[in-house]
């Protein structure tokens, strides 16, 4: 009899859950009819595109409703109606121009697992204070001190691949998380940083999960992790606000230092939304580049010599001033900074970004509903070969000249842009010289797809063989 009526149960809540769904997708479709609305297909009720967009190749998922629907259509994914923009100018009116009409967002699970207090999701005097103090945590200033920090985190690195077939993504994430982990908390102080870092990737899995929030579904695993890591970094923060908080190093220091214009300082709830935020925007990201950089440059030999000509250039002046890498340095890498930006460009981490429609907006002679979510597409555009000739081969020196206004776009456009896009830069570089100096790297297997989860990495997450080049030498 139990097991009869546990399935009736289980029954009785597909039928609702379908039921809801239905309906919601029907009211949408009836609420907005008589509008002028961009094409395109809104797919099944509630999960809408969501499954295709995150299983294939985003490039077809793109391209192929562009030239379908034209550089404006409407779709629907993680449970939100969408407008998607793959022209520049279109993306600069979203970002820039009329910015005030697209605020910043995220769907809904996203926000929940993030912050809604977090930097991405405001607009108005709070978002300007807290650009402003997030900004100062990345001048150039203020990460030119952080070069040393980096380096010893490369340097303790490093070995441990030597001599051993690693899986290049998973190991990028390691370092990017040390990495950001040093730019929010600084250096020289104890803080549980393995059950941060265990609750984070908890939190991470579910981050393009649908927001189905009941026992076993990912989204309701991330949200438990979610609250555990903000009584961790709650307790974090009280321990620091007993002591001098002129001695707390990197943004934590700079937000517990804070004050809006009414002198009240930042609660714990906007501290730790904005330190899982910079995490969560130093993190995946940095990694999947890092890692798409290793497999162009394994795949074009000459450039590989090019870039380590570069760097043994740089190592040679260190070597004799017995002196450690510094921020000048990393300034006298011109071939490998082209090297990220073209990785940047063809690699195209961050697809999108999400804005929402704060009121209906007329937009190309559509309308883009109050509440819809507008995606302006860096991916079509970086992959546009009337902006980049050839635009699939990987050719660093197209960056030897500028690319026109609103065609390149890796860290976003406008108020909202990533202000952390240098410091990413200084960390790939820091890995880079030494890593190009020291060792060579083999790809193992002959695999050479493409997975998405969410952001497109090489496929099993590049799995190489790294040695050292002195042992390259004596064979």
């Amino acid at each position: 009899m139990q097991p009869l009526l546990s399935f009736l149960f289980l029954l009785f809540l597909l039928c609702f859950f379908l039921f809801f769904f239905f309906f919601q997708w029907r009211y949408h479709h009836q609420h907005h009819r008589g509008k002028l609305l961009p094409p395109g297909s809104m797919g099944w009720p509630y999960l809408g595109e969501t499954l295709k967009l995150y299983t294939q190749s985003p490039n077809m998922f793109f391209s192929t409703r562009q030239k379908r629907y034209g550089n404006i259509f409407k779709t629907h994914i993680l449970g939100c109606p969408c407008v998607m923009i793959s022209s520049p100018e279109g993306a600069r009116t979203v970002l820039v121009s009329r910015a005030h009409l697209f605020k910043p967002t995220y769907p809904p699970s996203k926000e929940k697992m993030i912050g809604p207090e977090a930097l991405f999701f405001q607009q108005g005097a709070y978002h300007s204070m807290l650009k402003k103090l997030v900004q100062s945590t990345f001048l150039p200033c203020a990460i030119s001190k952080s070069v040393s920090g980096i380096e010893q985190i490369v340097l303790d690195f490093l070995p441990t691949w030597n001599n051993t077939t690693i899986n290049t993504l998973e190991q990028m994430k390691k370092f990017a998380f040390k990495v950001a982990m040093l730019s929010v908390f600084g250096g020289g102080w104890d803080i549980d940083k393995e059950r941060i870092k265990h609750l984070y990737h908890c939190l991470e899995r579910g981050y393009n999960s649908m927001p189905l929030n009941f026992p076993g579904a990912p989204f309701h695993k991330a949200m438990k992790a979610r609250t555990l890591l903000n009584e961790t970094l709650r307790r974090v923060i009280q321990k620091r606000n007993v002591s001098d908080n002129q001695r707390v190093e990197g943004l934590l220091g700079m937000l517990l230092r804070s004050k809006d214009h009414n002198l009240n300082h930042l609660t714990d709830s906007q501290i730790a939304d904005n330190i899982i935020g910079v995490i969560f925007a130093a993190h995946d990201t940095t990694a999947s580049v890092l890692t798409w950089i290793l497999k162009y440059l394994h795949d074009h030999g000459d450039l590989l010599d090019a870039v380590t000509r570069e760097q043994e250039g740089i190592r040679r002046e260190i070597i004799e001033g017995k002196r450690g890498l510094t921020w000048a340095d990393t300034r006298r890498m011109p071939l490998t900074s082209r090297v990220i930006q073209e990785t940047l460009r063809t690699a195209s981490i961050l697809s999108f970004t999400f804005r929402e429609a704060v009121e209906d907006v007329e937009f190309e002679g559509y309308i883009i509903p109050k509440g819809w979510k507008v995606l302006p597409l860096f991916r079509s555009i970086h992959h546009s070969a009337d902006f980049f000739p050839q635009p699939e081969k990987f050719d660093p020196s197209r960056f030897e000249v500028s690319p026109r206004p609103n065609t390149y776009m890796p860290f976003g456009n406008g108020v909202h842009s990533c202000p952390g896009s240098e410091f990413a830069k200084l960390e790939i570089l820091v890995l880079l010289h030494h890593l190009t100096t020291v060792y060579r790297w083999e790809v193992v297997g002959d695999d050479d797809g493409i997975q998405y989860g969410p952001f497109p990495v090489p496929k099993h997450g590049l799995p190489i063989r790294v040695t050292s080049r002195m042992n390259n030498k004596k064979m």
